[in-house]
């Protein structure tokens, strides 16, 4: 019996623009796709559509991900610690600008995420990702398709 993937997302920090593609797929591919977060998420009615509220505290979203992603689930996030375990699960990686993180760079992305985190640290650099973008939100689009359509989804 083949299980079917879930789409986990990242929900508290992912842009509604990037929900909105999600709430689309999981519609027309008839994918189960779980938002957590610890906040309440608007999602539409669906039945493949399911918002789970954690309690609040640091990483429990990203615990909660963790603890019941399978392997070849996929999952929706930007917070590259959390990216590296799902990857050690053996799940998909997809941040909300279409970038995929994989085994073979997710160590370099790592390294740079503490580097940059250092810089700021020390006053050294400030400020954050630039905003979303119609082709941020396009690239999100053409990965995810490209992931699903290369695992036969």
């Amino acid at each position: 019996m083949t299980v079917a993937i879930r789409i986990w997302v990242d929900a508290d920090a992912c842009p509604n623009l990037i929900k909105t593609v999600l709430f689309r797929v999981a519609q027309k591919r008839q994918l189960e796709l779980l938002l957590i977060a610890n906040q309440s998420i608007a999602a539409p009615p669906s039945r493949y559509i399911k918002s789970i509220r954690v309690s609040g505290g640091f990483d429990v979203a990203d615990d909660y991900i963790v603890e019941h992603l399978r392997a070849g689930d996929v999952a929706i996030t930007g917070d590259i610690p959390l990216a590296a375990k799902i990857i050690a699960k053996q799940g998909f990686v997809i941040n909300p600008r279409g970038e995929a993180y994989t085994a073979e760079n997710i160590g370099e992305k790592l390294a740079m995420r503490d580097f940059m985190e250092g810089l700021r640290d020390n006053g050294l650099a400030v400020g954050g990702a630039a905003a979303m973008t119609a082709k941020d939100v396009q690239n999100f689009a053409n990965a995810l398709d490209r992931l699903l359509v290369a695992r036969q989804i």
